[in-house]
């Protein structure tokens, strides 16, 4: 990326558990259908993205959040010629179930009902969850974090679609992606995995996409990078981590990696090794800010229920931190 103009940064803050934070400005950068174990809280500062939701193209812009549940196979590209610049938080299904189990009356698993909400404030508490994690304000992040996700689950919020009854199709589909889970790094072709199943190609590929909104190649390529990180996380090389999910070499691994998670997977390993140690350090001088606005200025429970602002949010704080370059 490096003259591009685009950077991103993709970290864990070891005080959010389970929780992927990253900020980024893309101009040509070019998502692929893919999905995420956890919930997509993204942030638009500037420009406009255009993502694929469920069979529509979805744009937001500055001032509002793209939010995407786990599972939900989704794209991402520029909505306008200078790109978009965003911050993300990536909860986990367990923290976002347990917040809303204490806030909110949702009823069932919770999730975002619109993949888009325009409110210039919830923008700007992502940002400062961001901006708290840079600091290392512990107490700062896990609480705008949590008022955050009360927020948009109360003004944007429902109980998830219970899966629907267990059809023929979902049921081939279902095997399919077992047999393709167990031989990641030498699946099978669509024709010897169809036979294997006992239907036709076709029969097999409107099957796997019905049930899990992508064609078979694309859902392993999906669950490769899935199986990478996780690797990554627990300090696997780059190149070791290639081939052990089923690329070719790390060049391949590479190439999808950042299509899908946005920073190159050398990159995003540098992170995780260099996740803050919160215990050496107390509070810097910049965190000032960060918890006088908490003293003087908020109130979770009014700012989680505080009706969206029209208009367009100035650029949040947490973009006054220097990004790390996503080159490998």
């Amino acid at each position: 990326m490096a003259g591009s103009g685009e950077r991103a940064r993709h970290w864990r803050y070891e005080a959010l558990p389970g929780v992927d934070l990253l900020r980024a400005r893309y101009i040509r950068k070019t998502f692929v259908r893919h999905t995420h174990e956890n919930f997509v809280i993204a942030g638009i500062a500037d420009g406009a993205e255009v993502f694929r939701h469920r069979g529509s193209d979805v744009f937001v812009g500055a001032g509002a959040l793209a939010l995407v549940n786990p599972d939900t196979p989704h794209t991402g590209r520029a909505g306008v010629p200078e790109g978009w610049r965003y911050g993300a938080v990536y909860p986990s299904p367990e923290l976002v179930a347990e917040i809303a189990a204490e806030t909110t009356a949702i009823r069932g698993t919770p999730g975002f009902v619109s993949p888009v909400f325009d409110d210039p404030y919830s923008v700007a508490l992502v940002h400062r969850v961001l901006r708290a994690a840079d600091e290392g304000n512990a107490l700062a992040a896990d609480t705008l974090l949590r008022v955050a996700v009360t927020r948009l689950l109360r003004l944007n919020g429902g109980p998830l679609p219970q899966r629907e009854v267990r059809t023929a199709g979902a049921a081939l589909a279902a095997r399919a992606r077992a047999v393709l889970e167990e031989r990641m790094a030498e699946p099978p072709t669509l024709e010897r995995l169809a036979t294997d199943l006992g239907t036709s190609p076709f029969a097999l590929l409107r099957a796997f996409r019905d049930a899990y909104g992508m064609p078979p190649h694309t859902w392993l390529t999906d669950t490769r990078v899935r199986r990478a990180r996780l690797l990554l996380d627990a300090g696997t090389a780059p190149a070791e981590a290639a081939v052990t999910v089923g690329f070719t070499d790390q060049p391949h691994l590479n190439r999808h990696f950042t299509r899908i998670v946005g920073v190159p997977p050398g990159a995003y390993q540098r992170e995780r090794k260099n996740v803050q140690d919160v215990g050496r350090r107390l509070l810097l001088p910049s965190d000032t800010w960060q918890n006088r606005s908490l003293q003087t200025t908020y109130a979770p429970e009014q700012e989680a229920t505080r009706a969206p602002t029209p208009g367009r949010s100035r650029t949040p704080p947490s973009y006054g931190t220097p990004w790390e370059s996503a080159s490998p």
